[in-house]
């Protein structure tokens, strides 16, 4: 990366998905595959979709982690009801352990209190994320989910440089917009030479409850002319689902009602 790179990929010439600038992680630590979920703009659900995700993964007997990487907004301690602080020793940092064992990092899990805010600038949030990469000991892991801020910025640069990603998760919502959005995210990971897996479709419609009619509350989907301009499945539309919404809020994603990631689950694991 240049000495004076302004992290906007969009207007960049340098080649850097060319060059390997990735970091060892820790020595105790092992994992084999790294999948980034990534959203063009904030409040579409990417959280949800991160954590449904490692739950149905974790469901299928994989040892499945998420690494928060959305540090001024960390939410993944939230849905799986882990609240303590994260304890370690000269070896590393150790995550924190789900109910249904899923590994956790966060710097919900390093804050003195959880609603501190986060009042740094972008290299040093970046920073901190390859250090959870670095200095957490994750042992063996199949499968880390890592859920990355909104936005093509410092953070998406950093994970996809450093990390290992194996393949990228775009999560969307039907809105007028959401052509150009998806576009930006999914460029960015082609330019950084990481694998587009596909779309998910978050808020796609509601379901009434007593007549089963569907509404499509944020307007018609365009989801499939836009992973068609792309060349990108359509990997899930899911639906607006305020049980889903009330278990991530209480901190019992792994115990929701209907995880709707278990058929992408089982497709990414097949």
């Amino acid at each position: 990366m240049a000495e004076n790179c302004t992290h906007d990929c969009s207007s960049c010439s340098a080649d850097c998905g060319s060059r390997d600038l990735r970091v060892p992680a820790n020595s105790m630590s092992s994992v084999k595959q790294v999948i980034a979920v990534v959203s063009g703009k904030g409040g579409v659900g990417k959280s949800t979709v991160t954590a449904s995700l490692a739950a149905a993964m974790a469901k299928r007997g994989r040892k499945v982690a998420v690494l928060d990487a959305d540090i001024t907004g960390p939410s993944i301690p939230t849905a799986f009801g882990i609240h303590q602080r994260a304890t370690g020793s000269d070896a590393g940092i150790d995550p924190a352990i789900s109910a249904g064992g899923v590994k956790l990092m966060s710097l919900n899990l390093l804050s003195a209190n959880e609603t501190d805010p986060v009042i740094w600038r972008g290299p040093v949030i970046a920073g901190v994320v390859t250090q959870f990469w670095q200095e957490v000991i994750w042992g063996d892991i199949d499968y880390m989910f890592v859920d990355m801020p909104p936005g093509t910025g410092d953070v998406p640069l950093t994970v996809f440089q450093s990390l290992p990603v194996d393949g990228v998760v775009v999560v969307t919502s039907p809105q007028d917009l959401v052509s150009m959005i998806v576009s930006k995210a999914v460029n960015m990971a082609k330019m950084m030479d990481i694998p587009v897996l596909g779309l998910v479709e978050n808020y796609s419609y509601f379901q009434c409850p007593d007549c089963g009619k569907r509404h499509t509350i944020f307007g018609e989907s365009h989801i499939e002319t836009v992973a068609a301009e792309l060349e990108i499945p359509v990997l899930a539309k899911l639906p607006m689902d305020p049980a889903l919404a009330a278990a991530f809020d209480a901190g019992k994603i792994e115990e929701a009602p209907t995880n709707y990631m278990l058929e992408l689950a089982a497709q990414l694991d097949s």
